[in-house]
């Protein structure tokens, strides 16, 4: 008597989304987010709202906060650039927890590829190898944002560049090159070792021709309206 039936239990289950949306304060729910995180890490899927839900929660519960967690929640922030998350994540966590080591290190990383130094960006994360290897999908998602600032720079650019943007070298390199020509429209300039160019694909960075203004197009409508005013 007073046991819940299947039907009963399965009103009551709500996904994490769905806790966030209804009540984002409640402490009840920061086990959940908690787990959701780890869900995140392992699924290599990102919830930024549920992050930023959980740090919040952690203002108000500091005894209960999760190092480990809020060291998982920045890893996936810097997976998330260009996006500003690691900002958006780092203003929800207290001064004296930014202090600790491993929280130094992430906001060294951090400064490092915004400012597109990436050989130091490299560096520093082997010294924090046991941070940024938990969580898997790190090392593509970085090389994807450094080859996306590349792109917005160069036309061609020189090998050895690129090699250093993406910290990869040799044969792995070779066949990294072989991939974006045929699926990404890459160019290799013959070329061999240091001397090789890559020619990048045209956006309207690299090569500002491409950019319209607004001021030096003429809408549609305008276009109709003159035709009947010539006639």
């Amino acid at each position: 008597m007073g046991r819940e039936t299947p039907k009963q239990q399965q009103q009551i289950s709500y996904t994490v989304e769905q806790l966030v949306a209804v009540n984002p304060y409640n402490p009840d729910i920061l086990p959940d987010l908690e787990n959701f995180v780890n869900e995140q890490v392992s699924s290599q899927t990102y919830s930024l709202e549920a992050n930023l839900c959980l740090l919040r929660l952690y203002q108000f519960e500091p005894d209960r906060m999760s190092t480990q967690i809020v060291a998982r929640i920045l890893v996936k922030a810097l997976m998330a650039m260009p996006a500003p998350d690691f900002s958006l994540c780092l203003f929800l966590i207290p001064e004296r927890v930014q202090m600790e080591e491993q929280f130094k290190d992430l906001i060294i990383l951090s400064h490092y590829l915004e400012t597109g130094r990436f050989r130091q960006f490299w560096d520093e994360a082997a010294k924090s190898r046991h941070i940024v290897e938990a969580v898997p999908g790190f090392e593509q998602a970085i090389q994807t944002y450094a080859i996306h600032v590349l792109s917005l720079t160069y036309q061609k650019i020189p090998r050895p560049v690129l090699a250093e943007a993406i910290n990869i070298e040799g044969l792995s390199l070779d066949k990294f090159l072989e991939h974006q020509a045929a699926n990404s429209g890459w160019i290799l300039e013959k070329g061999h070792g240091r001397g090789q160019l890559i020619v990048l694909p045209r956006n309207e960075f690299n090569h500002p021709e491409l950019k319209k203004s607004a001021g030096d197009t003429v809408p549609l409508e305008h276009i109709t309206r003159i035709f009947p005013i010539l006639g």
